[in-house]
């Protein structure tokens, strides 16, 4: 079983390496560090493969492929958030920048794998821009996925370290209201408000979800105006939308298209989709089993949130999720690794992996 202390050094390494998506030098940083951590670890080099956010790293034992262990080291913490917030190990908890989501995973996985007797058929893939809709690594997360016919995704655990066996679909959607600017004092009446519209829009907007089929449609950030003094020509409000199936994501993505205009004056403009489908509980049928069978004690949860195992499940390719850190605070300034649960997360998934029969 792997050692604490060497979990925990590795995870500081990750760590201490930040890696913003969408800046591609330390994006480049982060997986040359990747990559000679698994090279370390296992034996085996990795690759490093260009994309237009920096490099995704890949990883193979050799082998016909029969399972893709599926993660990302990109992080939503901007550069200088480790300064502000240095990696830590205090009162049995890691925190620092990205610790939880999901570095601490991925140096779980790096260790299972170094741990198995026999890798080939094993393939890891850490892409780099997976927090900001993974559209540089859609194509080669699904190619993988496809070929290894497995998929286990290093996402966070559920809370008390469940394991999500299903995920709602989820997508952002921007609605951009056009009115007419004017002079706010001295001729109101001459302008088209784009803020009251969209304030009317919003309420219908909210509407659109269903608690009863799971949905939710949430209006998250709206801005408008340039000058207190000016009626409003442009207002764009950002509306978060999850759901559970297919159907719900026809729904909801006609309803956003159909919205219309209060005042006739105004028009109104609907960007976006939903990109990630939902990863149905039937995904997980075949591989949580196998996660009951290491360990008996585990459970799996059905969440809100989306990964990139939203679109290997979208393909039919059997994907279980949450096999990464067990903590909390995923994106906030607060999250936190339980460190004592490393070494058995990492037994968790290396017994998973030595379950999974050879194709």
């Amino acid at each position: 079983m792997a050692e604490l202390e060497v979990l925990v050094d590795d995870v500081r390494r990750l760590v201490e390496v930040e890696s913003p998506s969408l800046d591609v030098d330390a994006c480049t940083a982060s997986a040359e560090n990747l990559a000679a951590l698994i090279e370390e670890r296992t034996g085996r080099a990795a690759s490093l493969i260009d994309s237009p956010v920096g490099p995704h790293v890949h990883w193979s034992g050799g082998g016909e492929p029969s399972v893709l262990i599926l993660g990302h080291h990109d992080t939503v913490f901007p550069l200088g958030a480790l300064a502000e917030r240095p990696f830590r190990h205090a009162d049995g908890k890691l925190t620092g920048p990205g610790v939880f989501d999901m570095k601490a995973g991925i140096v779980q996985a790096i260790h299972a794998v170094a741990e198995l007797d026999d890798a080939s058929g094993v393939e890891m893939l850490f892409t780099a821009d997976e927090e900001v809709g993974s559209a540089a690594s859609r194509d080669l997360l699904e190619e993988r996925a496809q070929a290894c016919g497995n998929v286990l995704v290093l996402e966070p655990s559920g809370d008390g370290g469940a394991i999500k066996t299903g995920r709602k679909g989820a997508g952002t959607f921007e609605v951009v209201v056009h009115g007419r600017a004017s002079h706010a004092g001295l001729d109101p009446d001459a302008g088209i408000n784009s803020l009251i519209e969209a304030a009317h829009q919003v309420l219908v907007i909210a509407s659109i979800g269903d608690a009863a089929a799971g949905t939710t449609v949430t209006p998250t950030v709206a801005k408008a105006g340039t000058a207190d003094n000016v009626v409003p020509a442009e207002t764009r409000v950002r509306v978060d939308v999850r759901v559970t199936g297919p159907e719900e994501k026809d729904r909801v993505e006609a309803a956003m298209a159909a919205l219309t205009p209060v005042d006739e004056r105004a028009t109104i403009e609907v960007l976006g989709r939903i990109g990630r489908p939902p990863m149905p509980e039937s995904a997980s049928a075949t591989l949580f089993p196998l996660a009951q069978q290491a360990d008996p004690g585990v459970v799996g949860v059905a969440v809100g949130g989306a990964s990139d195992g939203n679109f290997t499940a979208a393909l039919g390719v059997p994907t279980l999720d949450g096999l990464g850190a067990v903590g909390g605070g995923a994106h906030a300034d607060h999250e936190w690794v339980d460190a004592s649960t490393l070494p058995a997360r990492v037994a968790l998934l290396r017994g998973i992996l030595e379950r999974i029969p050879a194709p």
